[in-house]
């Protein structure tokens, strides 16, 4: 089956994933490297570059980064330079609207005299002299002064990115977060995720046992030409032994931080990984304030892992920021690598299984608001549950973040005791879980969709914690 992508970046990464992934499957990916750019762009016509030659120098790149990318670079995310030179330079600059009037007043607000005028009268900003302070284009009638910025700098909230003197963007790793909301937004695809899908095949091929695929609740709605229980059935066949939901986690998680929060009066969310980098990073004051929770991903993995010691797990969602998360000291002994939805999808193509072919399988580890945890909102409404059924007499103040953005005005509040809330909830991506970078789909998320999902999951969260020790 041909499949469908928002975009015909997306459609590539795919397609350099699969080949990748069919290569190592079939053990051939050392001695046929050299040759997957031209498997993939047979042509000698260009589509998309210059040159046939530029397409296969930067489909090179790409399956650099589909192998685990550069080493050295601890970032999850890296640019591909030579895919990067098609935006024009960021900045202030005079468009065509510009009618070369004669009172001149995005010359006479100029304080560092960047801007001059041509012998037809219109006006030029000399990019050597300006300072980006946009007092010209407040002041003119015609609006004829635009601010151009990059997509990649528009979609990054917190200033991580920034243009280098080659005119390519550059990723502060000091800030990034490593949320990729930048990989979506770029449109020549010059902005990719480092892939670890190699391990996850080696760990398949070498048969491990058990080897456990953790997925996350935003999955019921990815692989939408397939049932949910035909995708747990295609993860068996791919050579998992076991499906178990993330969601399963979040019950765990969901009680313990209530818990936590009855007891020290305010908390913040740990389950996003780049909103709790976020405060590493830029408001370390309030590092205390973190709940001491591990992640739903971490805390299912750490479960399954103390009842099988031997036991390989792998998590699947929508996350970039969950394979930086793997990398901490305190996730790595629990984790063993990290997918996102695209590379499983990959994954499966490569294997050349139709899910929508398999027989369907249940997945009914978790409880209605560990599920729901894929939105935003749902880690309230999960942390609001838990203190009922705990009988807390806590009295739930939250601050529900959605996207980045959000999140900074809420701990800059806090920063300044100026936050009435007890409890934040820190998503980085806006809808939550849902506009995970990773995801097949990026289009408008339907939010009612995950309850509806989640109303197929246990009732409570005790409900479901209780279910799990009887399985002990």
């Amino acid at each position: 089956m041909e499949r469908v992508f928002d975009t015909y970046v997306e459609n590539l990464k795919y397609r350099v994933l699969r080949e990748v992934a069919k290569q190592a499957f079939e053990g051939t990916l050392e001695e046929n490297l050299a040759d997957i750019p031209k498997i993939i762009h047979p042509s000698k016509v260009p589509t998309m570059r210059c040159c046939v030659y530029k397409e296969r120098a930067i489909l090179k790149k790409r399956v650099k980064l589909a192998m685990g990318g550069n080493k050295n670079n601890p970032n999850i995310i890296e640019v591909i330079d030579i895919a990067c030179d098609e935006c024009p330079a960021a900045g202030y600059e005079v468009t065509a609207s510009c009618r070369g009037c004669l009172a001149h007043r995005c010359q006479s607000v100029c304080r560092v005299g960047a801007i001059s005028f041509d012998y037809a009268h219109a006006a030029h900003i000399d990019k050597t002299k300006c300072v980006e302070c946009g007092k010209c284009a407040s002041v003119c009638p015609f609006n004829a002064i635009a601010n151009r910025k990059r997509p990649c700098i528009v979609a990054c909230k917190i200033g991580a990115i920034s243009i280098n003197e080659e005119n390519v963007a550059s990723i502060d790793n000091e800030k990034c977060i490593q949320c990729g909301a930048c990989i979506y937004q770029c449109p020549f695809g010059a902005i990719m995720d480092k892939s670890f899908i190699l391990d996850v095949i080696d760990l398949i091929k070498a048969e491990t046992k058990p080897l456990y695929a953790i997925v996350a609740p935003s999955i019921f709605n990815q692989f939408t030409y397939g049932k949910l229980g035909q995708v747990v059935s295609g993860l068996k066949k791919l050579g998992f032994t076991h499906v178990t939901e993330a969601a399963l986690g979040a019950d765990m998680v969901a009680d313990t931080e209530a818990r936590e929060l009855a007891e020290k009066g305010f908390l913040t969310s740990s389950c996003c990984p780049a909103f709790v980098t976020y405060i590493e990073k830029n408001f370390p004051q309030l590092i205390p304030y973190v709940s001491h929770n591990l992640s739903p991903m971490a805390t299912v993995a750490k479960y399954i892992k103390s009842k099988e010691p031997n036991a390989k797990t792998v998590f699947i969602g929508p996350c970039t920021a969950k394979k930086a998360e793997r990398q901490k000291e305190e996730v790595g002994p629990y984790i063993d690598a990290v997918l996102t939805f695209e590379e499983l999808q990959a994954m499966f193509d490569s294997r050349n299984i139709e899910i929508s072919e398999l027989e369907e399988e249940k997945l009914v580890d978790a409880s209605y608001f560990g599920r729901i945890f894929a939105r935003s909102g749902g880690v309230t409404e999960a942390i609001k549950q838990g203190l009922k059924e705990q009988g807390s007499d806590l009295a739930l103040d939250p601050c529900v973040c959605n996207g980045i953005s959000e999140c900074t005005a809420a701990l800059m509040r806090k920063s300044k005791s100026a936050l009435s809330a007890n409890f934040i909830e820190g998503m980085a991506c806006e809808g939550g879980c849902m506009g995970g970078a990773g995801s097949l789909s990026h289009g408008n998320k339907n939010l009612a969709e995950v309850n509806r999902y989640g109303k197929e999951g246990k009732p409570t969260i005790s409900g479901s914690l209780s279910d799990l020790n009887k399985k002990e």
